[in-house]
């Protein structure tokens, strides 16, 4: 069975009054859009909202799950703040796991036509 962990995205200023109520719920949507397309095509998995920062995200979720492989969906680079932090880089040198990047472009517009 595949686990699927999706962050609580949420702005800096929302986070810091403590409104994370619309990230989470956004979260669960999007990991039930996921589950559900992984599920039409045969993969037995499940999904959960985890933590805004994808480091403790993984953590958290390789405590609950015996991952045999880590696999990150991010935007393309100059569009994922978390590439330009270095995310995939240091997923790799924290964990002894494979690390697979793949790159999506769901929900992105590109000259006012969404992706």
């Amino acid at each position: 069975m595949k686990s699927l962990d999706a962050p609580a995205l949420n702005s800096r200023l929302r986070h810091c009054v403590s409104d994370v109520d619309g990230a989470i719920a956004r979260a669960h949507d999007r990991v039930e859009l996921a589950v559900g397309e992984l599920r039409d095509r045969g993969v037995s998995t499940r999904g959960e909202v985890g933590d805004s920062n994808p480091m403790v995200a993984i953590t958290d979720a390789l405590a609950n799950f015996p991952a045999l492989e880590i696999v990150i969906a991010t935007h393309p680079a100059g569009q994922s703040n978390w590439l330009e932090r270095g995310l995939i880089e240091n997923v790799r040198a924290r964990f002894d796991l494979p690390v697979t990047h793949l790159v999506s472009s769901y929900g992105l517009v590109r000259e006012g036509v969404p992706a």
